[in-house]
């Protein structure tokens, strides 16, 4: 029994060792299942796809078995038949692939632009001549761009066209457009044909076709298969139907009813005919289809129904529900498909836009421009100022969006009644443009223009006039670029990019110092007019109670999830909160009405506008007045674009605010506390401040001066001038490229500057390592970069006048041997990576020829290190 226990065995099979199939010790296990055999190895490997131990994570070990007969070094025949191979097969490779660069990057966006353009020219020759133009080397790359373009409005359409689809089959038709069909009275034979229709028809290899998986890398062409040219003839085809059904149809319905109706010269004047005349058609295409349906629904034509719904119809098999599929009763109607097109462009398009100019005429006092200047600027690039001002009122809307998500964080579920809930699950916008009637859609438009205008008045327009009667001199803001300022505007920016910002976005907990503003206004706000109830229910009330009341009630009271009624006076806003929470595990909160409790709602709009005022006021005022003050020491009484003095202003605003909540929150617990932390902070500061002075400020001007001698000075300066160097300058620029520098080193292989990067990053300010960092990053870093700078200038102002050159060879030594050595450096890394190329590419040459099998290496516990122990006879691969 003993001597059974003793013997070793295979930890996969349980067998012992034989001369044949001997055990091996591969990895760092120890016990039980410490060795292997080589062939359950092999198996489990391949089972698992792996190469390392699943235990102890130890990488196996492999060493070649050759066959005796092959020579010390391969015949030269052998090198160039392997070689000539491998050039055929990267040959081979290169031309599949240029194939399918030049089908998807080339043919499909040059004839989706040429058709385009075929459409829209106007004239029958250009049909005729379409050919001939698909082959025409002219333009031929902007033509591509704009066919890139095209294609993915195409694809865009297409794909929004499918989800809407897919949106109706499951969310329903409205209510005013359903159809109430009766049954036919055969629906039963009808479905018996059906399915013997079905049964009759049915093939084996079409539903095995149909079954087989379209991979991405198969229908793109990336497997070596040429089947993706079939799909390159169906994307260009439907891009032909796209284009002409979404754009030609519509463009010319627009474009013959402006001409008829005399809006032409107006429509011309708006810069961007091509874009309204195509709306104005989708317009009048909607209105068409719509008075169509309502014809054909008059006079009962159910077939013109189906075919001009304005929603989607049931089709004649509706009822067969056993033999036709339910993605095939339903049919998409294209009045309905312009109305949600159309009610998606006015929220994402209009709207935006809207608010953007509306921002932008606000705050024209605060820049001292003027509607003359902003027509000029619409005038000179329309596009660009179009595209401008929309991205400035999404900005504005989805900030809005998101304090109004943080009030309903804090409020009393039921007082944001009249706002959409966004964080609803059952919130689907999409439903919505489909169900509502536009007369709906129109009235929440308005009522969005209004609440978002307002708010715009309120924070921007009244402000800015209070602060030009209050303070003359503060006004305008300065965002003019001045070539003479001291300081370069360039490294303005670069430090605002890459030190203020990111510390302010990571560091500055800014949602949770809102919310807690928020909600000290609430309370104060809710003591003072009584509104403590309605604003924040009464969880602080009746927590108690609630916790006393649960203890008293059965088990079984809790069982029904049933919401509680609404209490009287409790208004529309409480039944629209209690159907939203239906069924969900909040109810809605009840509140205490107090007397007058309309004067008082009044009183805290009052109050709130007042609030949103004075904020504003602070906000507009205090960070650029405090950038100023700083700014003013360093560069005088230059003037600097005014959203660096706002960045440093509001820098120093936060670290002060900072400092004083952290001071708050220690001063309960004790001088000597007080005192422990403030040591302990002081020492992390100092720290942070070594470690900051070498990382981010001796690294990156290194880094920046370097990039200035290889790449800048050569390029900009000629010989026969002399190069000067801003150390700020190149500390900004060096401050970017170690920046990117980083990130590549993150995203690429794992050597050791990755891995001591991420072990900073992952110690963070708190667990700051300064020992670590200076001497597995700082030391090795900044050793390198300045032997990159010292040795080229000691070769260059040392080595070659020792050699007796001519002055003019000194100065060109000088200033070309960074670029030179760059150079050198540069072939020898090209030079070693063929050569390592090459190793690989004989290693394989010899493996495919001579190796007969492999052998498992075992690991040495002393060294650390893999040892073969050869058995009698070598294992086959």
């Amino acid at each position: 029994m003993d001597t059974a226990e003793e013997a070793d065995i295979c930890r996969v099979c349980r067998s012992e060792g034989t001369p044949d199939k001997p055990l091996y010790h591969p990895c760092v296990c120890t016990g039980s299942i410490k060795f292997i055999h080589q062939e359950c190895l092999v198996q489990w490997l391949k089972h698992s796809r792996k190469e390392y131990c699943e235990l102890c994570k130890h990488r196996f070990a492999f060493t070649p078995i050759y066959s005796p007969d092959m020579p010390s070094r391969l015949p030269i025949q052998d090198i160039c038949a392997g070689l000539l191979t491998s050039v055929g097969t990267a040959i081979r490779y290169w031309f599949h692939y240029t194939l399918v660069a030049f089908a998807w990057l080339g043919v499909v966006p040059l004839t989706a632009c040429r058709i385009y353009k075929c459409l829209f020219t106007g004239s029958v020759s250009s049909l005729l001549t379409l050919p001939l133009d698909m082959l025409s080397t002219d333009n031929l790359l902007a033509d591509c761009l704009q066919g890139c373009f095209v294609v993915t409005c195409t694809l865009c359409a297409f794909i929004s066209l499918v989800w809407l689809r897919e949106q109706i089959v499951h969310g329903g038709a409205p209510q005013w457009l359903e159809q109430q069909q009766q049954p036919p009275p055969n629906v039963a034979g009808q479905a018996n044909e059906v399915q013997m229709f079905h049964d009759m028809n049915w093939n084996a290899l079409e539903w095995d076709r149909a079954a087989e998986e379209l991979t991405w890398e198969r229908m793109l062409g990336l497997d070596g298969s040429l089947v993706f040219l079939e799909h390159v003839f169906w994307v260009v085809s439907l891009n032909t139907l796209f284009i002409l059904v979404f754009a030609f149809c519509p463009y010319h319905i627009g474009h013959f009813s402006v001409v008829g109706l005399g809006f032409q010269e107006y429509v011309q004047a708006s810069h961007f005919e091509g874009l309204i005349t195509t709306i104005v058609g989708y317009v009048l295409l909607a209105m068409t289809l719509i008075l169509c349906h309502g014809l054909a629904a008059l006079v009962r034509f159910q077939r013109s129904r189906r075919l001009l719904g304005v929603c989607y119809i049931v089709v004649k098999v509706t009822h067969i529900n056993a033999s036709v599929p339910d993605c095939l009763r339903f049919s998409l109607k294209p009045s309905l498909l312009l109305q949600v097109s159309l009610l998606v462009v006015v929220e994402i398009g209009v709207f935006p836009l809207i608010c953007g100019w509306w921002l932008d005429i606000c705050s024209l006092e605060m820049f001292d421009a003027s509607l003359k200047d902003r027509e000029l600027s619409f005038k000179s690039a329309p596009g660009t100022t179009m595209f401008l001002h929309w991205l400035v009122g999404m900005v504005y809307v989805f900030y809005f969006a998101s304090f109004i998500l943080l009030l309903r964080e804090v409020l009393r579920p039921g007082v944001l009644w009249f706002l959409r809930n966004l964080n609803d699950p059952d919130f689907n916008p999409v439903q919505e443009m489909i169900h509502l009637p536009i007369y709906r859609h129109l009235r929440r438009f308005i009522l969005s223009v209004v609440v978002f205008g307002s708010i715009v008045l309120l924070m921007l327009w009244l402000p800015i006039r209070l602060i030009k009667v209050m303070l003359p001199t503060f006004l305008p803001y300065n965002v003019m670029l001045y070539s003479d300022a001291p300081v370069s505007e360039l490294s303005l920016e670069l430090l605002l990019l890459q030190v203020v910002l990111p510390a302010l976005l990571e560091q500055g907990h800014t949602r949770q110092w809102l919310k807690g503003l928020v909600r000290a206004w609430t309370v104060s706000a809710g003591y003072l007019l009584d509104l403590h109830s309605y604003l924040l229910g009464e969880q602080e009330d009746n927590e108690a109670n609630q916790a006393a009341n649960n203890n008293n009630n059965p088990p079984n009271a809790h069982q029904n999830n049933n919401n509680p009624a609404p209490a009287v006076g409790e208004g529309l806003h409480a039944a629209h909160q209690a159907i939203l929470q239906q069924g969900g595990p909040v109810g809605f909160q009840p509140y205490h009405r107090p007397l007058r409790f309309p004067f008082r709602i009044v009183l805290l709009i009052i109050f709130m506008c007042i609030t949103l005022l004075l904020a504003s006021l602070v906000c507009l005022t205090l960070p650029v007045f405090t950038g100023r003050w700083l700014m003013s020491f360093w560069t005088g009484s230059s003037k600097i674009h005014e959203l660096y003095t706002a960045a440093c202003g509001l820098y120093v605003c936060w670290l002060s605010v900072r400092g004083i909540t952290v001071l708050l929150a220690w001063m309960p617990q004790g001088r000597i506390v007080i005192m422990r932390k403030v040591q302990e902070w002081t020492l992390m500061i100092l720290k942070t401040l070594v470690v900051a002075l070498l990382v981010a400020g001796v690294i990156p001007l290194l880094l920046g001066l370097l990039f200035e001698l290889v790449i800048v000075a050569p390029l900009r300066v000629p010989l026969d001038q002399t190069p000067l160097f801003y150390p700020w300058q190149d500390w900004a620029l060096g401050v970017l490229h170690a920046k990117i520098i980083a990130a590549i080193t993150l995203m690429g292989p794992q050597w050791w500057l990755k891995a001591v990067i991420e072990q900073v990053y992952a110690n963070g300010i708190r667990n700051i390592d300064l020992q670590f960092i200076i001497r597995r990053l700082a030391a090795p870093v900044i050793t390198v970069l300045l032997l990159s700078l010292c040795v080229p200038y000691v070769i260059a102002a040392g080595v070659v006048p020792a050699v007796g050159v001519t002055a003019e060879m000194e100065i060109l030594m000088q200033r070309r041997i960074y670029p030179f050595l760059l150079m050198i450096v540069s072939l020898v890394g090209i030079l070693s990576f063929q050569i390592r190329q090459f190793k690989r590419l004989y290693e394989h040459i010899k493996n495919d020829k001579y190796l007969v099998g492999q052998r498992l290496v075992n690991y040495e516990r002393k060294s650390g290190r893999a040892s073969s122990v050869p058995p009698s006879d070598p294992i086959a691969e």
